[in-house]
């Protein structure tokens, strides 16, 4: 290939990529599913290559991405929840609650996700990353909205829980066959010892 031919195609590439690195995570979406459409035949390598991604996941990554963003709800989004609205008046505790139910939300829908596609193991570092999240914001300061919510931490932690043990529906209809899920294993449970009655009652309560 010409010299000038080589340099003009790299230079395409480049921005190819660059224009690749901008697309909004709905936009990566869609091109996929027409990728996919139009080449039925990559459907293999792009679900081996999902299924990848979702096994890369461990519970201290989880627990410090859900402190910070509960961390970063401040009272620009308490005060434009909480007070007179339209509907009525809502008292700021409320709205914290509300606020700090949303910000963990996308967590346990992610369990849910990583549970259905079989991916227990993934599922149980989740749910472990969400209650080491919960106990550290109770052991320090969590940023100004759950400051309203005081009991926000431990509710939380039990709902993690619950999914874990319960998010998936039937056991009888895992991959594998049934059986009940693992416990927290002890090692774990050391990072919590405060809440290990908390634990151990929803554990008994779920299973």
């Amino acid at each position: 290939m010409p010299e000038g031919k080589r340099k003009r195609q790299a230079v395409r590439e480049g921005a190819g990529r660059r224009t690749l690195e901008r697309w909004k995570p709905d936009e990566a979406a869609r091109v996929l599913r027409r990728l996919l459409e139009v080449h039925p035949d990559l459907a293999r390598e792009a679900e081996e290559m999902g299924r990848a991604l979702l096994q890369q996941v461990g519970y201290e990554d989880v627990a410090a991405e859900m402190e910070e963003a509960i961390r970063a709800r401040d009272y620009e989004d308490l005060n434009a929840r909480a007070g007179s609205h339209a509907g009525g008046y809502v008292e700021p505790a409320e709205a914290a609650q509300e606020i700090l139910d949303e910000t963990v939300q996308p967590f346990l829908e992610d369990m849910k996700r990583h549970l259905e596609l079989g991916l227990e193991a993934e599922a149980l570092e989740i749910c472990k990353g969400l209650v080491l999240g919960c106990y550290r914001l109770s052991e320090r300061a969590g940023g100004e909205v759950l400051g309203w919510a005081p009991d926000f931490q431990g509710e939380a932690a039990g709902n993690a829980l619950e999914v874990w043990y319960q998010g998936a529906g039937d056991a009888k209809k895992r991959p594998g066959g049934g059986g009940k899920r693992a416990a927290l294993p002890a090692d774990f449970l050391r990072l919590v010892p405060k809440w290990i009655p908390l634990i151990e009652r929803v554990t008994k309560e779920t299973k």
